[in-house]
């Protein structure tokens, strides 16, 4: 019932916005788990799931796998360290970074799994990031200021 039900979880937050343990406890129950308040508490910490900014001062659960729950402290450090500015260029993301940082910034971006990115190319001191559509990568320069704070 346990694994059935943190498989159940990882479905639910990559595909919603799953804001809250309660949020998270609702959407169990309606695919047929009965769950307790003190139990979703137990499955976030078991599976080391992490808020991550959704956008408009809003976060969301993340699924981050075991090993890099770590990692993802460090791309944030990795991030604020080379990070100088950010602007769009339609539905593409220009990073400028602090010289030679770029493929770190670039590596941290993609760590972060947006689903709106297709990709990242980096030079030396800057970063092109493919968004999907032009609405999309304002929301991920968002998620990026955020993340920045």
């Amino acid at each position: 019932m346990k694994k059935s039900r943190h498989e159940k979880i990882k479905e639910l937050i990559r595909t919603q916005a799953i804001e809250t343990q309660e949020e998270l406890a609702d959407q169990l129950r309606n695919a047929g788990f009965e769950v307790t308040q003190a139990t979703v508490s137990r499955d976030i910490r078991e599976m080391r799931l992490s808020k991550m900014p959704a956008g408009s001062g809003r976060q969301k659960y993340v699924f981050l796998p075991q090993n890099d729950h770590q990692m993802g402290d460090k791309y944030i450090r990795v991030l604020r360290d080379g990070f100088i500015s950010i602007e769009a260029a339609q539905n593409i993301l220009v990073v400028k970074t602090v010289s030679g940082m770029a493929m770190a910034v670039a590596a941290a971006i993609d760590a972060f799994k947006f689903p709106e990115v297709a990709g990242c190319i980096a030079g030396d001191d800057t970063i092109m990031a493919a968004v999907r559509t032009v609405d999309e990568a304002y929301e991920v320069m968002d998620k990026i200021k955020e993340m920045l704070n």
